[in-house]
């Protein structure tokens, strides 16, 4: 019994929350939703009893109260209204913003209306975060102030000593002020944590040593253009890059010679390619490039670019000049093979530019093969 109370509730609280919004959004939705559950239940009883005591104003103004903090949970059952989320949390927060106001002017039951106050700052700060929540409060203090400061408590319908007044204010000011400092650390606790996320993400996605994308981060490439390549029919190709004889590098030049042979190498390919195109270090001394919108002829071309650029460079290490050569495979991806078997190809074909000598590239077709 208890179990399915609690489904059924968790399911009226979790209204219009989705998979396509994100996380926070859900959040912020379901708060949202219980705090307008709790705040119409409440209200509604309150209600009652103060009809019940004889207080018409008293209890009109909590029905009032309570209907619109009932809109507020229900108005995501309506997405045609626009932006649900903020309708419903300025809502929330100008009818208990006014609901407040209305408390402290009338005093409420027995004068102990004004002891609802306390629960403006946490709402404020939650659904307005720190700058928000700050203004929004910052107004309802200056309009309580008025009320309750006024000459004669002209603005006041119940009666309070000076002494509750200025307690009241200071101890309001205590809370907001807690409440904001755990908002300002919360934020920078959030932000952090985010910044550390990114970082570690994009390391994982990241060649340490080239800084270009690793196997990883060139996975994310490779989907989404293969997928927009078989939606659009637009040609896309692959280049598996080798460089030649890099053990005879690092055996004259020891690791850090090789290490700095690649970042420059690197750095002169991200020169060489175009805009859309992507580089990624493979593996070792091994780059794949990603080339969108490009069929296997402007492929080709664009390999023996790369080929001759680097061919002609000289690499200066400690004051040597280093050349470097490369074996190029080239494949262009068509409809009746998957991205991984055509990255295979491309290798395949890398591999048999080594076979012919290396310095050269080759293509799928056997002819269209060209060497130094």
């Amino acid at each position: 019994m208890f179990t399915s109370t609690k489904a059924v509730l968790l399911q009226y609280l979790y209204i219009g929350t989705s998979d396509e919004k994100t996380k926070d959004a859900n959040q912020q939705l379901f708060v949202s939703n219980l705090f307008s559950f709790i705040g119409y239940s409440m209200t509604f009883v309150l209600a009652v009893g103060a009809a019940i005591r004889g207080n018409a104003l008293l209890s009109i103004s909590l029905l009032v109260a309570s209907a619109i903090f009932f809109f507020c949970h229900h108005v995501h059952r309506f997405p045609k209204l626009g932006d649900t989320i903020a309708i419903s949390t300025r809502l929330v927060l100008l009818s208990l913003f006014l609901l407040m106001v209305f408390l402290v002017h009338s005093g409420g039951l027995m004068n102990t209306g004004p002891l609802w106050i306390y629960i403006v700052p946490p709402v404020a700060f939650f659904f307005g975060g720190l700058r928000k929540g700050l203004i929004n409060i910052g107004i309802f203090i200056l309009i309580i102030s008025i009320i309750l400061f006024y000459p004669h408590d002209i603005l006041l319908s119940a009666t309070y000593s000076f002494e509750f007044k200025t307690r009241l204010m200071y101890s309001f000011l205590t809370v907001t002020l807690l409440f904001g400092f755990y908002e300002y650390s919360r934020q920078k606790s959030y932000e952090f944590i985010e910044e550390l996320g990114q970082k570690y993400e994009q390391q994982a996605m990241q060649d340490p040593l080239t800084k270009l994308p690793n196997r990883r981060g060139m996975r994310v490439y490779l989907d989404q253009e293969y997928s927009r390549s078989m939606r659009s029919q637009q040609p896309l190709s692959v280049l598996a890059v080798d460089v030649d004889h890099f053990k005879q590098v690092n055996d004259v030049f020891l690791h850090d010679g090789g290490d700095f042979v690649l970042e420059s190498l690197s750095a002169l390919f991200i020169q060489i390619i175009r805009k859309q195109d992507v580089v990624a270090r493979w593996g070792g001394e091994e780059f794949l490039f990603l080339l969108p919108n490009t069929d296997a002829k402007d492929a080709f071309i664009l390999a023996e670019k790369i080929r001759k650029q680097i061919e002609n460079h000289e690499i200066e290490y400690q004051q040597h000049a280093i050349k470097i050569t490369l074996s190029i495979g080239v494949n262009a991806i068509n409809t009746d093979m998957n991205i991984d078997h055509a990255i295979n190809i491309a290798d395949n074909l890398m591999y048999e530019a080594k076979k012919r000598g290396r310095n050269c590239t080759v293509m799928c077709q056997p002819d269209a093969a060209h060497s130094s």
